[in-house]
This record gives C-alpha cells, structure tokens and sequence, in this order.
C-alpha cells in the first residue's frame, strides 16, 4: 500500500470537516493598515498574548463604554433582570 503524502491526507482531512468548523468558527475577512498591524502584533509578542484575547478583550471593553450610555444593557451585565417599564430595549439608543 502507498503512502499518500501528508497534503493529500491534509487536504482530504479539511474537507471532511470543512463544515464543522464553519459552525464552531466565524472568520472575519477584515483588512488593519499594515503599520497598526504589525504595532499590534509586536504588542502581542511582546506580552505574550493572542489574537483571539485582543479581540475578546476590545469587545469586553466596547461593552463596557456602551454599557455606560444604556442602562438596560448596564443591568443585564450586572445580571439585574428587575426592569421597570420605562426601561426597555426601545427607550434607549
């Protein structure tokens, strides 16, 4: 029997599994201008943390700010779940 070179096996091993992957992963096709990219990235070597942290964290830090400015959404973060009528989704931008 001939061993098949690991490309193949790769390759064949992706496509099998190409839909699974898509429903446990989002991939963002986004583009950072080159100088703030490689900023970032030697930030990230630097302190030893990942991508996936940066973007955790920005998002944690993007909810906070818009938590400020709604206060609906500042209570579901806090886990109050006691609104009163004025204070629904609606009332605020």
């Amino acid at each position: 029997m001939e061993k098949k070179p690991r490309a193949i096996k790769d390759k064949r091993y992706e496509e099998k599994h190409k839909a699974e992957r898509k429903a446990k992963s989002l991939s963002w096709g986004t583009s950072v201008p080159r100088e703030t990219a490689e900023n970032i990235n030697f930030f990230l070597k630097k302190y030893g943390f990942t991508k996936i942290q940066l973007i955790e964290a920005g998002y944690k830090a993007l909810l906070d700010e818009a938590a400020e400015h709604n206060t609906s959404l500042a209570k579901i973060m806090d886990g109050y779940d006691d609104f009163f009528g004025f204070e629904s989704d609606k009332s605020e931008k």
